[in-house]
């Protein structure tokens, strides 16, 4: 690249101490306010900029790629995963795409768990009687939840967060069960004492709590879709915090609604903000959000990742976080 300063456009608001950085280092265009940038908006931007900083809220397909300018070489993801983006395409056009894996692992794997807390053990329950004043007082039978010690917890996607999520599920003494894309290697598999699945509709009929974690892709999709959530047993609970694509809400509203599972907590949704109404109106059902990864160190990490990736690229090299079309 020549030494100007490369033209950036950032797509949302993000950390002041990342736009900061990233307008001492690069010729910056930021957002006045944090709403979504317009299709219009972003291709306009991939006409001009060298640079484009999308986040998960950005829908880039192949038609918008095609209308990228000549100049446009990367896509910095602010994020970790990148189904809104056209990485094929992308890379076709000779635009490399990057982003930021590993920063919110510990983040996304505590908010399962807090999800996991919450259904069982019926804590939003419990608030809205407090925060009502209906609260009478103590009484044995009352907000009664299960126990997380001796469950079995089936882990559906065992990459980095869902490792995370079975050593914390570890010290809560839940037994560990995984269904993966490859099997763990042996030594990691004992570390977390962790039983493997080759059959996903095996697994999650036998356990008590079932964790979305894997990412969204064509493979992916519906994964757990109205047959295979039929598998799982009327006193067993869904979680997911990686990406709501992957279970038929529409299913899962029905069944939850007719009793054909205990509960579920999500911190995504399959139509993005759009949420089934079903799923609102629930006791069952604990709803956030998308909050997983939302701690303060977490997004300035994903930040710095994001500047990394954009000033080895300036100074002439690969992204050290490049997505490549075989990873997905």
């Amino acid at each position: 690249m020549p030494s100007k300063r490369l033209s950036v456009v950032v797509t949302r608001r993000l950390p002041t101490q990342v736009e900061t950085r990233l307008s001492e280092l690069f010729n910056v265009t930021l957002r006045e306010d944090d709403t979504p940038m317009s299709k219009h908006d972003l291709v306009e931007a991939m006409k001009t900029a060298d640079v484009l900083v999308p986040t998960l809220t950005d829908h880039i397909d192949a038609g918008m790629i095609g209308q990228a300018g000549p100049q446009l070489k990367l896509i910095a993801n602010y994020g970790a995963g990148v189904d809104h983006i056209d990485v094929g395409t992308a890379r076709n056009r000779g635009i490399m795409v990057s982003n930021t894996p590993g920063v919110v692992t510990d983040d996304t794997a505590d908010m399962v768990m807090a999800l996991i807390m919450g259904v069982t053990r019926r804590i939003p329950e419990g608030m809205a009687v407090m925060q009502s004043g209906e609260w009478a007082g103590w009484a044995p039978t009352a907000f009664l939840g299960g126990r997380l010690s001796g469950r079995r917890l089936g882990i559906l996607g065992m990459g980095r967060i869902g490792s995370a999520v079975a050593k914390r599920a570890q010290a809560f003494g839940m037994q560990i069960h995984y269904h993966n894309r490859k099997r763990l290697r042996p030594e990691v598999e004992e570390s977390l004492d962790a039983t493997y699945w080759d059959s996903l509709d095996q697994m999650v009929a036998r356990m008590d709590i079932v964790s979305i974690n894997c990412p969204h892709t064509p493979s992916t999709f519906h994964l757990m879709n109205a047959r295979r959530l039929k598998l799982m047993k009327p006193d067993a609970v869904i979680v997911n915090a990686s990406r709501g694509e992957v279970i038929d809400e529409n299913a899962l509203g029905r069944m939850l609604e007719a009793g054909e599972l205990a509960g579920a907590g999500l911190d995504v949704y399959e139509h993005g903000t759009d949420v089934n109404p079903a799923l609102r109106n629930l006791p069952n059902v604990v709803l956030l959000p998308h909050m997983g990864s939302a701690t303060r160190e977490g997004r300035l990490e994903m930040g710095e990742k994001v500047i990394i990736n954009i000033k080895t690229f300036a100074d002439g090299h690969r992204p050290p976080d490049q997505v490549l079309v075989s990873m997905l």
